[in-house]
């Protein structure tokens, strides 16, 4: 049975996030943008509506979240007053501090999403490190984790390129994850990711250690401006190759951008790879190829704006000891983060996709230490 100062805790708590979201302000800014979506000419141009719809369904979203928090706060109130007069039964009180306590700290999570990049879709790359068979497989497990952690939370997946591994796992693969907020919950996974375990593919039975990087950038959408100079651009086509039928094997469907990049603040030159087999449509390959060129753009441009995404650099080290921002030591049962200390002994779980735990704690911990430099 909670106690009163629980109850008061979470009251005090639920009243502050009024505060913090600004809900009264979101109210109001809510009915205004909605009203902009009843003129006559809204849709003449659909670009701009598409814009303005989703500006609100995200002030929307807020809103209906918050009063779900107090909705569920106002419950828990009254049932521990009925507990009280013995109309309600422990358990029932303690169930319904459980919903509060949950939606009050899934939005005081949400809220230190801050940055406008946060609420975009997610592209996630995975490279497998030196170690041939061993290190792809580790990669191939955790494409499995972030795709089960997706399903879990409702967003879609989707595969634009995969480098099947010589024997097993995979070499390297990208997918956009779409979903409100799925780079802001992300964008903590950008680094290497270290997995120790007794190597199912070594025959001595021996301990080995493995590397694979992650990378995550936000997925722009046609409501941003990203320049792209044509002269930079060269493509290539090739066909796809696995699994998929005769027109994957004849149709030359895959196509490969190459874009020669020139750093605006050291004049370093680079060039931008990107492969893209997600369809048998060439042209629609093309084009995707083409957003995930300007989401590496703009991911590039925030780097150069916010001191804070040199963490983010991390990822650019090279795949071994000392670089890597989480530690799985299957046989010790411990998965770490070592930016947080956040650990945990559910190395199942967290190869299911169960890993809310590392993100809140980075979150609370970076994201709100930039929130105190922003007030």
């Amino acid at each position: 049975m909670i106690t009163a100062d629980q109850l008061k805790d979470i009251v005090e708590r639920t009243d502050a996030l009024r505060r913090y979201l600004n809900i009264d302000q979101k109210k109001i800014e809510f009915e205004e943008e909605q009203l902009r979506t009843q003129a006559p000419d809204f849709w003449d141009d659909p670009k701009r509506a598409e814009a303005q719809m989703k500006k609100v369904k995200g002030i929307e979203k807020w809103l209906k979240e918050y009063a779900h928090c107090r909705e569920l706060t106002d419950e828990l109130q009254l049932a521990f007053d009925f507990y009280k007069d013995e109309m309600v039964t422990e358990e029932e009180v303690d169930t319904d501090y459980a919903k509060a306590i949950k939606a009050v700290e899934d939005l005081e999570l949400r809220n230190m999403l801050r940055q406008e990049e946060d609420a975009m879709d997610a592209v996630l790359k995975i490279n497998s490190g030196a170690g041939g068979t061993e290190s792809q497989d580790w990669a191939e497990m955790l494409m499995r984790m972030y795709q089960r952690w997706s399903e879990a939370h409702g967003y879609t997946v989707k595969i634009t390129d995969i480098q099947d591994g010589d024997e097993a796992g995979i070499k390297s693969v990208t997918m956009t994850i779409e979903g409100g907020d799925a780079y802001g919950y992300l964008k903590c996974e950008n680094g290497v990711h270290r997995l120790v375990r007794v190597s199912p593919y070594n025959a001595q039975g021996k301990r080995m250690t493995s590397f694979a990087s992650v990378f995550v950038t936000p997925l722009v959408d046609d409501s941003i401006e990203v320049y792209v100079d044509p002269a930079k651009v060269s493509w290539d086509t090739f066909r796809s190759g696995g699994a998929g039928g005769q027109n994957v094997n004849k149709v030359e469907s895959g196509v490969r951008l190459r874009y020669q990049y020139e750093d605006p603040d050291t004049g370093e030159h680079e060039e931008i790879l990107i492969e893209n087999t997600e369809t048998r449509d060439q042209p629609k390959n093309r084009a995707k190829a083409m957003l995930l060129l300007k989401s590496q753009l703009y991911d590039r441009a925030l780097k150069r704006k916010q001191a804070e995404q040199a963490k983010v650099e991390a990822g650019k080290k090279k795949i071994e000891w000392g670089s890597q921002i989480r530690s799985y030591v299957f046989d010790d049962r411990r998965v770490k983060d070592h930016r947080t200390g956040y650990q945990t002994s559910d190395v199942d779980g967290v190869m299911d996709g169960k890993i809310d735990g590392f993100i809140k704690a980075y979150l609370m911990e970076f994201a709100a230490t930039d929130a105190e430099k922003e007030a």
